[in-house]
């Protein structure tokens, strides 16, 4: 991964720690690439949908469910790889 990849991912993961910390009350510092998106934190489907609609919102990069897979959504880490993908 090139120095400007590792920093868009950094700045992904930022940003999704954030609105997830927007959605459930928590501090952004505490969570980290490793945080479970179902089973620390909780998320169901529906917490999963307005996640995803902060992202688009927020990094104006618009996702095609038709490449979601449930391992994107295992840890805050995944789901940055899989915005990097798809930005």
């Amino acid at each position: 991964m090139s120095e400007t990849q590792e920093l868009e991912r950094s700045a992904i993961t930022g940003a999704i720690a954030g609105a997830l910390g927007a959605m459930l009350g928590r501090e952004g510092s505490e969570i980290h690439e490793q945080t479970r998106l179902f089973d620390d934190l909780g998320l169901d489907s529906t917490s999963v949908l307005e996640l995803l609609m902060r992202l688009e919102d927020e990094l104006r990069v618009e996702f095609d469910t038709d490449t979601l897979e449930q391992r994107h959504f295992e840890t805050v880490g995944s789901l940055a790889d899989y915005v990097v993908e798809q930005a």
